[in-house]
């Protein structure tokens, strides 16, 4: 087939900025529709509904001419609507369910920028730019969470279940290596490693622990508070029936900033029990790690410093286009088990030659420069304007904690850490007949509110309502669940946070009526 002499419009051609100014203006658009279609913070409809709604829309178009492609010319205004409409809508007041927050726009914009260039930093002939800037980014956020920028050493990831795993990867090779390379050869013959983590922790623990060839049994779950905090004398007391076991304590995962609550563990005693036991400790701070912009917030995180690895999540609490993860050692020569060469990436002599490669320090080759839109966001509010956006979100939970509490029909789990609120909606729920006991009563009861709430919260996203979250508290037996705001939207008001709540009670009580 013969050239069509046609130009396309690449991003970085002589006609490609110019076009991409139309295309960008034409999404804008296709967003604005969109979203006026949608009328609120998520579709309203059943996910099956919607999914028809879909069927077709993605796929590609063929005819029977000679090129066997049928060119689709309105494919990125028709599918952007599209997007738009089906979306969650983090920057609507009424979205607050995950820690899924709107983007910063200048952050968005800098994010273009990357999309555009495209430079990936597996070597240093594809990003000159984007590898120094990742470099000198990485020291500051060392600096920020108390490491010596000059000894530590990190890299961006995809967001905290790769750091999560990083951290244990590391700590696998460290505690079980005693001289041999644990990434070569494999784990000794007998090792019985075990992770001890909180009941609270991240899944992505147990999953680090599969991938690494452990096993999720070997993740040591520890008991909790009623702010999902560590306790460490369990934490002690596992320890050392693991060791009287024959069991190797290879890390201590310390979470900054659960899910649900924003607990942070005692992490000055959690970092004892870890040096006691020579256990690599890492910790989670993939949501609490935004506490450190906050002057008021950032002694919550005090001991952080002396964990071996840490976990920070800036499309958190930093207002960042996913992903935007980090992963931080405080010791840069931990880092040798994942040192890589690649002649075709990261020969030898071109190091030696004063040229860097970032390569060695993560677990994805080719990878776009996220680093590019925090440097900015950084130089554009400064630590102390995102330490503001920090604050009003803490100052929304403590509002929304108020009202939960001046409300009969609902029930505040415990008062606001960071910016997540957990409560549940309380039902009218009558003793049921029969010769049931108090206890089999109260346990008929825990079991309808469960269901009750979690019906609750799909009445909620199949009218288009609100985005509420939903967890589970830990432990067993009914009565463990439990509604979540997820408050990361600093430009909303408490008067709209008291409506969204004002419009669970109001769908609480139809409910109630329609049972």
């Amino acid at each position: 087939m013969e050239p069509s002499g046609e130009q396309v419009p690449l991003s970085g051609g002589v006609h490609g900025p110019a076009a991409l100014r139309e295309l960008v203006e034409l999404a804008l658009t296709a967003m604005e529709v969109g979203a006026e279609r949608r009328g609120g913070p998520i579709p309203a409809g059943e996910p099956e509904a919607l999914a028809r709604q879909f069927e077709g829309a993605f796929g590609y178009v063929w005819d029977s001419t000679e090129s066997g492609e049928k060119a689709d010319e309105d494919a990125l205004l028709r599918l952007t609507e599209l997007l738009a409409y089906g979306s969650a809508d983090p920057a609507d007041p009424s979205c607050a369910a995950h820690l899924h927050g709107p983007p910063l726009a200048v952050a968005v914009a800098a994010d273009l920028a990357v999309s555009a260039l495209n430079p990936s930093l597996d070597s240093w002939d594809q990003a000159p730019a984007a590898t120094a800037l990742e470099t000198a980014l990485i020291g500051e956020l060392a600096e920020l969470v108390g490491y010596r920028p000059e000894s530590a050493a990190g890299v961006l990831t995809s967001g905290g279940t790769e750091s999560n795993l990083m951290g244990l990867m590391l700590a696998r090779d460290q505690v079980l290596g005693g001289g041999r390379s644990v990434e070569l050869d494999g784990l000794p013959a007998g090792a019985r490693p075990r992770i001890f983590a909180s009941e609270a922790a991240h899944f992505s623990v147990q999953r680090a622990a599969a991938l690494l060839g452990l096993g999720e049994r070997a993740v040591v779950t520890v008991p909790v508070d009623r702010e999902l905090r560590m306790d460490p004398d369990r934490l002690a007391d596992s320890l050392a029936a693991s060791v009287a076991d024959g069991a190797t304590p290879i890390a201590v995962v310390a979470t900054a900033g659960t899910t649900d609550t924003g607990g942070i563990d005692p992490l000055h005693a959690i970092a004892d029990l870890a040096a006691e036991y020579d256990a690599w400790l890492h910790a989670d701070a993939a949501y609490g790690g935004g506490a450190l912009l906050s002057d008021r917030l950032a002694p919550l995180l005090d001991g952080i410093a002396r964990a071996d690895s840490v976990a920070l999540d800036w499309h958190k609490l930093g207002w960042q286009p996913a992903a935007a993860g980090v992963f931080l050692v405080r010791r840069a020569q931990t880092y040798a088990s994942l040192a890589r060469r690649a002649v075709y990436l990261n020969p030898a002599d071109d190091e030696q030659a004063g040229y860097p490669s970032l390569l060695g320090l993560s677990l994805r080759t080719t990878r776009r420069a996220d680093a590019f839109k925090i440097a900015v966001t950084l130089r554009t509010f400064g630590r102390r304007g995102l330490g503001r956006l920090v604050d009003t979100c803490h100052e929304l939970a403590c509002s929304a904690a108020a009202a939960i509490r001046a409300e009969p029909a609902l029930d505040l789990h415990c008062e606001p850490i960071l910016s997540t609120v957990v409560f549940r909606y309380l039902p009218t729920c009558p003793v049921p007949p029969g010769p049931l006991g108090p206890a089999a009563a109260d346990r008929s009861a825990d079991q309808f509110a469960d269901r009750f709430n979690a019906e609750l919260r799909r009445v909620l996203l199949r009218e288009g309502r609100a985005v509420v979250g939903r967890t589970e508290l830990p432990g067993t037996g009914p009565g463990r669940v439990r509604l979540k705001l997820t408050l990361l939207n600093p430009n909303t008001s408490a008067a709209e946070v008291a409506a969204l709540l004002d419009t669970v009670v109001r769908t609480g009580r139809e409910l109630e009526r329609n049972i």
